[in-house]
């Protein structure tokens, strides 16, 4: 082979190493410090000016969900009243519902209300989250009952 076919193979080679060392670093600072919300999907502050009940959390509705509860897993018993919505779910200290599991994320997955209706979000982790045996790839609604899985933990809304 020709010496300018070496050089071209040697560019190509170090162009993937370094497409690969990237990805890997991408990877490693998601599951760190979580994924970049977009502007738009961030929560707008209350406005000043309105006077009422402002922090008061409004009251569940007869037949509506009051906590979350993990059923299964090494930290099966913890509930968390959904009061504190949103709530954090992972690895890390920030987390709500913290779980000591190898295959969550330090920022896994998130539940929080729309309404009169909840919903989980996978916030980007490597071993995704799960609702009975389907992988969830954007919010999806859940209601009382519905077993949602991350890891080996199995988690679900109770009242």
């Amino acid at each position: 082979m020709s010496e300018l076919t070496f050089f071209l193979i040697r560019v190509a080679y170090l162009a993937v190493l370094w497409i690969f060392v990237l990805s890997a670093i991408s990877v490693i600072r998601s599951d760190m410090f979580g994924a970049r919300v977009p502007e738009g999907a961030r929560p707008r502050a209350a406005k000043p000016g309105r006077a009422g009940r402002q922090g008061a959390a409004p009251k569940p509705r007869r037949g509506s969900p009051t906590h979350v509860a993990v059923t299964q897993g090494s930290n099966a018993g913890i509930t968390v009243p959904l009061e504190r919505a949103p709530i954090l779910i992972g690895r890390g200290n920030d987390a709500a519902i913290r779980l000591d599991d190898d295959y969550v994320s330090t920022r896994h997955a998130r539940i929080a209300a729309s309404g009169d209706q909840w919903f989980v979000e996978d916030l980007g982790s490597t071993n995704g989250t799960y609702i009975g045996s389907v992988r969830i790839t954007q919010p999806t609604t859940i209601s009382l009952g519905t077993q949602v899985r991350i890891g080996k933990t199995i988690l679900e809304l109770r009242k």
